[in-house]
């Protein structure tokens, strides 16, 4: 039989490659480390100048004209129909002398199909801000589209002014 060599363990230095590769470790993580430093200031750089660049453009740049709005119409020239949706007798015609008495023409004066909980000004098409003076006017604070009405029930008006049972007026 060959006589066989067996290494033994240097207990002087136990696993010197375990050391070399924690220090091997330990140097990569700082370069990485230094390469993202680097690498994120030289890319910040030139986004923050395009970013700042951008946005004194946009500061300089003239506003983009709005879409032509028609403008609001004269009062007297807004048709408005009021209808008493509360049951009290009389309440629609003591709130078609307020609106006349503002200068609105006033259309049909009458009793809603149904019962309305909270007064409302009712507008049909483009009127919106029309309606809106009309709510500030009389102290409303609802406006809605037509909503529950069709446009025949208007009579021809732009606006409708339909009362409800419970007080609605706010402060203005």
């Amino acid at each position: 039989m060959l006589p066989v060599e067996h290494a033994l363990p240097n207990p002087s230095e136990p696993h010197p490659w375990r050391t070399i590769a924690v220090v091997a470790a330990g140097v990569a993580t700082l370069e990485l480390l230094g390469l993202v430093v680097v690498g994120t200031a030289l890319v910040a750089k030139p986004v923050a100048q395009n970013a700042r660049a951008a946005a004194i453009k946009h500061a300089a740049a003239p506003a983009k004209p709005k879409a032509p709005t028609t403008p609001i119409l004269a009062r007297r020239v807004v048709r408005v129909t009021i209808l008493n949706g509360n049951g009290i007798a009389g309440a629609a015609a003591a709130t078609a002398s307020q609106v006349r008495t503002r200068g609105y023409k006033i259309g049909r004066v009458g009793n809603a199909r149904r019962a309305y909980g909270r007064s409302v000004v009712i507008y049909r098409g483009t009127f919106r801000r029309e309606a809106v003076r009309l709510a500030h006017d009389l102290g409303l604070a609802l406006v809605s589209p037509l909503d529950g009405l069709r446009a025949r029930d208007l009579h021809g008006a732009q606006l409708a002014v339909v009362l409800g049972s419970r007080g609605s007026r706010r402060d203005c």
